[in-house]
Formats: C-alpha cells, structure tokens, sequence
C-alpha cells in the first residue's frame, strides 16, 4: 500500500466519524416545538455560532465534510482499480495445490 493511499484511508476513516458525530448533534425538524413549550437553548449558541445558532453551522459543517467523504471515496475506488499486480480476489491471489482424488476408494463395497 502506498503512502498516498495509507493518508486518503485514514483520512477517509477521520471524515466518517467526523461525519457521524455531526450529524448526531443536529437537532431533528421537531426540536423547534419544544422551544416553544418552555424548552430553552439559543442562550450561548446565539453568541458563538451566529444569530441563526448552530443548526446553519452544523449543516454547513456536514455538508463540507460530507463531500470530502465522497471525494476520498471516489479516490480510494480509483486506487483500487489502478493498482497493478494486485489480486482482484481472494480465490486469485490464493496458491493452488493439485491433489490426486481416488474416484472410487478400494476399502468402499461396491453399491447394487
């Protein structure tokens, strides 16, 4: 394996759970009901990220890392099929051995 595709693999590995984290923070389309039942929030994101808070953030965030996700796996996909020399399966890459295979055992009875 080569050095670029050992940084693309990490990176790609990186990007993945980067990307799941954000996701898993995103507030569903319903959180905004229970803002108005009395829920709080938008205290210190109203602040930090914007005067829209975090959602504008997060989804920006996704969208980015999302495609450089599809980027690296575009990449990972051509390094696999222009990598010379490779096996493209494991039956091809495994040694073949010929055994000599009796097509009727001696100690066997014959069958009627």
């Amino acid at each position: 394996m080569d050095w670029v595709e050992t940084l693309v693999v990490v990176l790609h590995v990186l990007i993945a759970v980067a990307l799941v984290t954000l996701v898993l923070l995103q507030q569903g389309k319903g959180a905004n009901a229970g803002a108005a039942f009395g829920g709080g929030g938008g205290g210190a994101s109203g602040s930090l990220f914007g005067s829209q808070g975090s959602a504008s953030f997060l989804s920006r965030a996704s969208a980015i890392l999302a495609t450089i996700f599809f980027i690296t796996s575009l990449t990972l996909a051509y390094f696999s099929v222009e990598t010379p020399g490779k096996a493209k399966s494991v039956t091809e890459s495994a040694p073949t051995t010929e055994q000599k295979v009796d097509k009727t055992p001696a100690d066997l009875p014959e069958l009627p």
